[in-house]
This record gives structure tokens, C-alpha cells and sequence, in this order.
């Protein structure tokens, strides 16, 4: 079993460009299955030996959201084998994982994202790569690993654009405003005199190396400390504030959902249960009868 497990992990890594996070969760997780039903032979595990492991899983605390994510690595895992002729039965079909409680987004109001955006003191070099990270979150919505891998050539300035890398590389150009354009070309002027000019990428951390997304996560809770705003934010929390205050300002959400780079519809979709409860919240404080 093990070198198909090989297989796989180079199939996402070569031709679906899967990133690291990916390819070590589901190394695991094949890992943890292979063990489980002691190495046997593939066309030999069957529906069965998956339930009991997905028992074994719930025995020992597993969460409904890590078991999920573990059904879906062995969903791709066996379609592939599939497809390529290794197996001759997929054993995860019919197989339904655990329903999961669907938890709405932690996002930041406008005035306290506001209060986050002004933190950061523009007096030397980090302080204004800090503003120019934060505003460029929120002023694009783009993922944290979408930020860190920007180049300094993907800033278009005079479009108002930038050029960015999603899930699975595909391309798309987000609008960014002139707020987030200006701390950027701010950050980018300190670096030229301080003689960093020539590094590709967009975001330094102080060893003039790429900025990592842990240094990001690092950042932001330094500033949400700094703004003393909600502590349970994360560099997520911006990307769903940016989709909520777009909707709440009457954007449509099929917009939204190209803005997001989501590849489905229904992915955005979590974002009108926020602005339903804004719009409850109206109706309960305004209406005569409610």
C-alpha cells in the first residue's frame, strides 16, 4: 500500500500543486490508514475495513471536522487509484461522513477594523510593511498564503489590481484600493533606500527573506493587542471581514464569490447568514410589530 500512497502524494504535488500543508496531512492520514489495516495489499481493503477505522477514529476523540477532512484525503486517494488502474473498487463509495455544524465566520465590525488598520506606527521599515500587509487584506481579501507569495511585480498601481496565485495556482487579478496602493508604495520607497529593492517578493520578513504565514499570523495578533479589539481574530478574520462588509454594502454575491476566488457559489454562500442576522437585527429595532 505504501508505494501507491507514494503515488498519490506525488500526483498532488507535481500535477495539482498541492502545498506542503496538503501533502503532510494526507501523507498522515494514508499513513495512519495503511497501519490500521496492517499494510494490507489495496484491492484488498473494502468498505469495511474503512468504517472500522473511521470508528477507531471517533474512539479515540477525533473531532467531526478532522474525521471529514480524513474522509475526503481517502476519497481522492481511492478515486485516483481508480482512474489509474490500481484498484479494482473504490471502497469509499456510499460512504457519508459526519455532518458538520456550520460555524459562521469571525469577522471584525468596521470600526474596530478601522482601529486595526490605524495600529501600526509608519515611523521605520516594518512598521510600514505591517500597514501595507493589513490594508492589503482587508482592501483585497485575498488568503494569507496568497499575500505572502505576492511578488513586488504583481502590484499593478496604475491598474489598481494585483496579481494573485489561489488554490491549485490558478490566476486571478483582485481589485486593491488606493489606501492599500499607497502603504504598499510607501513600504516599497522605505525599502529602496534602505537597499532591499531588488528582492522579487512583495513582503520581507527582517531576515530580507519571504514573509512566512505564521509571520503573518504573528503580526496580526500583535496589532489586534495594540487596537485591544475582539482576541479570538485571525488572519482569516480579515477575508471574512472583507466578504461581510462587501455584502452589507449591497454587494451581490456572485461578486463576492469572484473577488474571494471561490471556485463554487455555495462556498460564499456562508457569508448571507451574516448579513441575514444584520438585517434581523434591523427588523427587531425598527419594526412595530416585531
Amino acid at each position: 500500500m505504501e508505494r501507491y500512497i507514494d503515488k498519490f502524494l506525488n500526483y498532488l504535488k507535481v500535477e495539482k500543486d498541492s502545498s506542503v500543508h496538503t501533502l503532510v496531512n494526507y501523507s498522515v492520514d494514508l499513513k495512519e490508514l495503511s497501519s490500521f489495516v496492517d499494510h494490507k495489499e489495496i484491492n484488498d481493503v473494502d468498505v469495511l475495513d474503512i468504517r472500522k477505522f473511521l470508528v477507531s477514529l471517533r474512539q479515540k476523540g477525533f473531532k467531526k471536522v478532522s474525521i471529514a477532512r480524513k474522509m475526503a484525503c481517502l476519497r481522492s486517494f481511492f478515486k485516483f487509484l481508480c482512474r489509474e488502474g490500481h484498484c479494482k473498487n473504490n471502497p469509499m463509495i456510499g460512504l457519508v461522513g459526519p455532518k458538520l455544524d456550520k460555524k459562521l465566520p469571525i469577522f471584525l465590525g468596521e470600526d474596530d477594523m478601522s482601529k486595526l488598520l490605524e495600529s501600526p506606527e509608519e515611523k521605520d521599515l516594518a512598521g510600514l510593511r505591517d500597514k501595507a500587509i493589513l490594508e492589503t487584506l482587508y482592501s483585497t481579501g485575498v488568503r494569507v498564503s496568497e499575500l505572502v507569495g505576492l511578488n513586488i511585480e504583481a502590484v499593478d498601481f496604475i491598474g489598481g489590481v494585483i496579481k494573485v496565485f489561489g488554490k491549485g495556482k490558478k490566476e486571478r487579478l483582485a481589485p486593491i484600493g488606493d489606501k492599500a496602493l499607497r502603504a504598499i508604495k510607501n513600504y516599497l520607497d522605505k525599502r529602496a533606500r534602505a537597499g532591499i529593492a531588488t528582492i522579487r517578493a512583495l513582503f520581507l520578513n527582517k531576515n530580507k527573506r519571504r514573509l512566512t504565514d505564521r509571520g503573518v499570523r504573528n503580526i496580526i495578533e500583535k496589532y489586534i493587542k495594540v487596537a485591544s479589539v475582539r482576541n479570538d481574530i485571525s488572519p482569516h478574520s480579515l477575508r471574512h471581514s472583507f466578504a461581510t462588509h462587501l455584502l452589507n454594502r449591497g454587494a451581490d454575491l456572485r461578486s463576492v464569490q469572484e473577488l474571494l476566488g471561490h471556485a463554487n457559489l455555495s462556498t460564499t454562500q456562508i457569508y448571507t447568514h451574516l448579513s441575514t442576522e444584520k438585517l434581523k437585527n434591523v427588523y427587531e429595532k425598527t419594526h412595530p410589530r416585531a
